[in-house]
């Protein structure tokens, strides 16, 4: 029962990690915007979960660089907003 949770945790992960790129190739959302970069992360986040339960070197690495990137891309949103609004002031 455990490693179903687990599965469904993973699962999901990997639906908002690629639904996000499916979503960028369709030009349905920014590379750099909010929506793109928190499905990544928080898919990326559902992965790392999944893994808890079930390790694996590669991709608990390739899931900790996929944090890293969309946090980065996440404070460059949040950056570029704050200047907006600084300039609209």
């Amino acid at each position: 029962m455990i490693a179903l949770l687990f599965d469904i945790i993973g699962m999901t992960g990997t639906f908002l990690v690629v639904g996000a790129f499916f979503l960028l190739q369709l030009n349905k959302v920014k590379p750099t915007g909010l929506v793109y970069n928190i499905m990544n992360l928080t898919g990326a986040i559902l992965l790392l979960i999944s893994l808890c339960y079930n390790f694996n070197l590669a991709s608990f690495v390739i899931e900790l660089f996929w944090i890293a990137a969309s946090l980065i891309g996440l404070f460059k949103f949040y950056q570029a907003r704050k200047a907006v609004a600084a300039s609209l002031t």
